[in-house]
């Protein structure tokens, strides 16, 4: 038999077979020994084989060549990977710049590790309706940066705009976040596999409640004393799209370690370092130390963003994943 990993519970899986029946699989005993270094060798939108058995489950026994996918390092373990999903679309990163900040060093790790993997990123700038004046305007600079380097922005919110600042400009925009953003990525998502991803309390879960109605992913609320997000998806899973295609939920992540870049790979996975690398003069340069770096001058000169260089140089040579979860 075959068919889709719809949903990872641990050492169980559930697959949706060609024939859209629901069977809980676990991996042949055998199947870890393989060389994946992985705490998960079969990942949500893994298409499988599965053998049944007499008790009513089955045991997957092989995985089809992947499309692509994406993953991180383990968090306690730095010597695997986790795999977040496999055979997808598309992603969308959901970000907040307050309650709480999403890190400009994450967002960065999360779009490398993409580009890497030929995963297309949206970035969804959620809860506008809660920002001030000041992070509104802060909001918008986020998304100038990342528009310019040829990533698509959504503001969203997931509840209409209550006058909360004093400028009528200001909740205009956030009003339009909220009868906008819902309807743009409805639209974007229609009949193809989203991987929806981000910290814990930037509103998936209740983003999924509006675009699939009745999906019933518990939500909560953030942390008063660390502004910070508790977790309520504790597994990935596929959920069907009323108009067709998926979403892939995943857990909240607090950091995202990169798995699998060689050092000398990692300047093409940052879009304008790439382009400006191609004037530096030496061919194999890092963008630290060398003489000639038209990447360091691009800084300088403000072409490039220092936020994004900042992240670049955490990636080339961090091992050490707490070293990122701090916000910059």
């Amino acid at each position: 038999m075959h068919g889709l990993v719809i949903k990872n519970t641990g050492s169980w899986y559930t697959v949706k077979t060609d024939d859209g029946e629901m069977v809980e699989c676990k991996i042949k005993g055998n199947f870890r020994l393989k060389g994946i270094r992985s705490t998960n060798p079969v990942a949500v939108g893994d298409k499988v084989s599965i053998v049944r058995n007499n008790e009513g489950t089955a045991l997957i026994t092989d995985i089809d060549d992947r499309k692509n996918y994406i993953i991180r390092k383990s968090p306690n373990l730095s010597k695997q990977s986790s795999i977040l999903a496999a055979n997808i679309d598309q992603a969308f990163l959901i970000v907040t710049v307050a309650h709480p900040e999403t890190s400009t060093t994450f967002i960065d790790r999360f779009l490398a590790g993409a580009e890497a993997y030929r995963v297309p990123v949206t970035l969804v700038f959620n809860k506008t309706d809660l920002l001030d004046d000041d992070e509104l305007r802060y909001q918008k600079m986020m998304i100038n940066l990342y528009d310019s380097i040829g990533y698509k922005c959504i503001e969203t919110s997931l509840a209409p705009a209550t006058t909360a600042g004093p400028s009528a400009t200001a909740d205009d925009d956030r009003l339009r976040a909220f009868e906008t953003g819902i309807a743009t990525i409805s639209k974007d998502i229609e009949g193809k596999v989203t991987l929806l991803s981000g910290n814990s309390g930037v509103g998936k879960s209740t983003l999924i409640n509006r675009l699939i109605p009745g999906a019933g992913r518990k939500t909560a609320e953030i942390s008063d004393a660390h502004d910070t997000g508790m977790h309520t998806t504790t597994f990935s899973e596929m959920l069907e799209l009323p108009s067709g295609g998926y979403i892939i939920d995943t857990p909240g992540i607090k950091g995202f370690g990169t798995f699998d870049i060689e050092r000398t790979e990692l300047t093409s996975y940052f879009r304008e370092i790439f382009k400006f690398s191609a004037d530096c003069r030496f061919s194999n340069c890092t963008h630290t130390n060398e003489p000639g770096c038209a990447v360091k001058k691009a800084v300088a000169d403000h072409y490039i963003a220092e936020s994004r260089y900042n992240s670049y140089l955490s990636m080339l040579d961090d091992k050490d994943e707490s070293k990122y979860r701090e916000a910059f």
